[in-house]
């Protein structure tokens, strides 16, 4: 389970990461630091020039450790316990955050608020439940790792660590000068810091959106200022598979939403803390076996596509709500607006360049991208944003795309298409599966090529603009509210569910060089 331990991107993610940190926008611009010291003068104006109120006005969010990521093995017997120990995790941050919000006059009365009344609660109740974890290990036999321990600790970051290039996570430090080339974007977004959007009216909240936790101006950019980025794929070998096979599963024009995660939250309620699209399986949800999925029926043509493809909903934050503004996992966390149906969802079976593929087992599940990048840092960020006519020029990882009038936007996921041969699923629903080297398209010592899930979605949104520094009718992706609706944060699910041998159609098409539907 440990054998995968490096970090594989598309050729595309990996370009992406690198050219959303360097928006080629002419002439040097702003470096970062520049840029936020000016917009901490700003907010100093705002505050009559108080330096504690202004000072404590920066912290935007809380960072805690991802344990989930560090949990490589986990005894089969213990993996439900965990998995509700994990949740408690996500639910004690979104607490934390949550208070965070509410208490922003507190904060500005005492600098010490945060850390006495927010991040040293949060570290004492992390502490317990971690130790849950390590009971819930050793009470079936396994080992526990005593270094997840140290883990418990939160911290905070402001508001120019989180924004847009600002969170590098040790992925971007790889793009050296090219992060000073981020200036010229913020130039035009001006006093992001403020980027309020117009609905809080509070200078403590300036983390933006219509809920107060982003995005911000500095999440977008004109796509048509933007340098070409996009790599060219793997020369394909004389063994590679060469064939396509597309399921056509509708765009859940019936509304089939939840903000469960039956892969990484089993049996919790609202454990994603945001909602999802479900295309395919009908009865997905939290509480969800193999069993049901069988008996789940599907949206999809082709009813032996018994699988469960899911994501975040896309909201416009322009003012207006949905039926969720009071639920859990919706505006009571910061997922506010009107939910966006895809206008096109694409989804599509590609091969290898590099060999043959073999069927995907049933019930494989793989999680692709990372919903927790903004504390996480891009290690596992795999978002692709662009506009159509610039899919093939442009991917943005850490920015949503301004579209020209008459161009829509279109986010793509590519997943993992590596298998390890054995097992349908990890402890931290990573290491069973990996990319194919992006230079060659080679999977890793161990690991099988299977045919790698494609998904295209394509949603009609009026261009957001950026006036004064703050964005109007913006649009985000939904999220933990302490991830402020980053675009990197974007991610997918799926749960690979077949009957009647479609899983072998689906290869031997890839293999035989066939388009298929």
């Amino acid at each position: 389970m440990g054998r995968n331990t490096r970090k594989r991107r598309t050729p595309l993610a990996t370009k992406a990461i690198a050219a959303s940190a360097a928006l080629a926008l002419g002439g040097g611009g702003l470096i970062w630091a520049n840029f936020y010291a000016s917009a901490h003068e700003s907010n100093n104006q705002t505050w009559g020039g108080n330096q504690t109120k202004a000072a404590t006005a920066q912290v935007a969010t809380i960072s805690c450790p991802d344990v989930q990521q560090k949990l490589t093995s986990v005894p089969y017997r213990a993996r439900q316990g965990v998995a509700t120990e994990l949740a408690n995790l996500d639910r004690q941050v979104t607490e934390a955050y949550n208070r965070l919000a509410s208490t922003r006059d507190a904060q500005a009365k005492d600098p010490s608020f945060v850390q006495n009344a927010i991040v040293g609660p949060l570290k004492e109740k992390r502490s317990a439940t971690i130790d849950r974890i390590r009971m819930d290990i050793q009470r079936v036999g396994g080992t526990f790792n005593s270094a997840l321990s140290q883990l418990a600790a939160c911290t905070t970051q402001t508001a120019n660590q989180t924004t847009a290039g600002g969170n590098t996570g040790g992925q971007q430090q790889n793009n050296g000068g090219q992060q000073q080339n981020t200036g010229g974007q913020q130039q035009n977004n001006g006093g992001q810091q403020q980027g309020n959007t117009g609905q809080q009216g509070n200078a403590g909240q300036n983390i933006g959106g219509q809920a107060g936790n982003g995005p911000v101006a500095a999440d977008f950019v004109d796509i048509t200022k933007v340098a070409p980025n996009v790599q060219g794929k793997p020369r394909r070998q004389q063994s590679a598979s060469t064939g396509t096979f597309t399921t056509r599963c509708g765009v859940n024009a019936n509304k089939n939403h939840n903000t469960d995660n039956v892969i990484v939250a089993p049996g919790v309620t609202n454990g994603a803390h945001h909602l999802h699209d479900y295309v395919g399986n009908q009865k997905v949800n939290a509480f969800s076996s193999n069993q049901t999925f069988l008996q789940g029926g599907t949206s999809c043509q082709n009813r032996n596509d018994l699988s469960a493809y899911y994501w975040p909903v896309v909201r416009v934050q322009d003012g207006s709500q949905d039926f969720d503004q009071n639920a859990d996992g919706g505006g009571k966390e910061g997922n506010v607006g009107k939910i966006l149906t895809p206008v096109q969802a694409q989804i599509k079976y590609v091969g290898s360049p590099a060999s043959k593929v073999v069927a995907m087992p049933q019930f494989l599940r793989i999680i692709t991208g990372d919903a927790k990048t903004t504390t996480n840092g891009l290690a596992n960020a795999n978002a692709h944003w662009s506009c159509t006519g610039f899919e093939n020029k442009v991917q943005l990882t850490q920015q949503y795309p301004i579209c020209p009038q008459g161009s829509n936007v279109v986010r793509t996921f590519a997943f993992q298409s590596c298998w390890d041969g054995q097992n349908i699923d990890s402890a931290n629903h990573r290491t069973h599966v990996a990319f194919a080297d992006p230079a060659s398209g080679v999977c890793p010592n161990g690991f099988k090529a299977i045919p790698q899930l494609t998904m295209r979605l394509v949603y009609q949104i009026n261009p957001p603009t950026i006036q004064n520094g703050q964005v109007k009718n913006a649009y985000a992706v939904d999220g933990f509210p302490e991830q402020l609706h980053k675009p990197a944060t974007d991610h997918d699910d799926f749960i690979s569910v077949t009957t009647g041998g479609l899983a072998n159609r689906i290869a031997n098409c890839v293999n035989n060089g066939q388009n298929c539907a």
